[in-house]
């Protein structure tokens, strides 16, 4: 489904959600009967896609206000809810990337030591931590945009490394610091 600029919905092709026309692109969005469940550029879907979608998620509308606050440089100030399927692993993975503030980029390494921290660990991989923020379901909202390597460089985003920088830029975190 899609909202038109008159808010009322029109089926999609693919049929697994709405779309949100994005300056970079349609993203598709997933939900269920209360809340969130997937957000993505419609060319680069989530590996394990969230499961079936309810179009008549009371969410998407709250979700399409976030995105318009988002893409109009603004910082939004308010979270829609969020279902979010994954291991616990996962789950506190993204749990971090939710407390990436806005116009900040962080490191797989910091949010590696952030969570050994958390769990009182001596350490955690940095590429563990990579592979649950390549994982996550809820691209923006979820900002794994705002993950950078250690060296400060730009590296994986589903989405496409273009689409990263843009958000970036959106924001106000590029430049970033690279020593390439």
């Amino acid at each position: 489904m899609s909202y038109n600029e008159t808010g009322t919905v029109r089926p999609i092709l693919s049929g697994s959600g709405v779309l949100y026309q994005s300056p970079l692109g349609p993203l598709v969005l997933t939900g269920d009967a209360e809340a969130l469940t997937g957000l993505w550029f419609q060319d680069s879907p989530p590996p394990g896609l969230p499961g079936e979608s309810d179009p008549a998620c009371p969410v998407f509308p709250q979700v399409f206000r976030w995105l318009d606050c988002y893409f109009s440089g603004s910082v939004p100030d308010f979270m829609p809810p969020l279902h979010l399927s994954g291991s616990p692993f996962q789950l506190s993975v993204w749990e971090l990337l939710r407390q990436i503030p806005y116009g900040s980029v962080v490191t797989y390494g910091e949010l590696a030591r952030a969570l050994a921290r958390q769990k009182g660990l001596p350490r955690m991989s940095a590429q563990a931590v990579g592979g649950a923020v390549g994982r996550n379901p809820i691209s923006l909202i979820l900002p794994c945009h705002r993950v950078v390597g250690r060296d400060g460089c730009l590296t994986g985003y589903r989405g496409g490394l273009g689409r990263k920088e843009s958000l970036l830029r959106l924001e106000g975190a590029f430049p970033i610091n690279c020593d390439e």
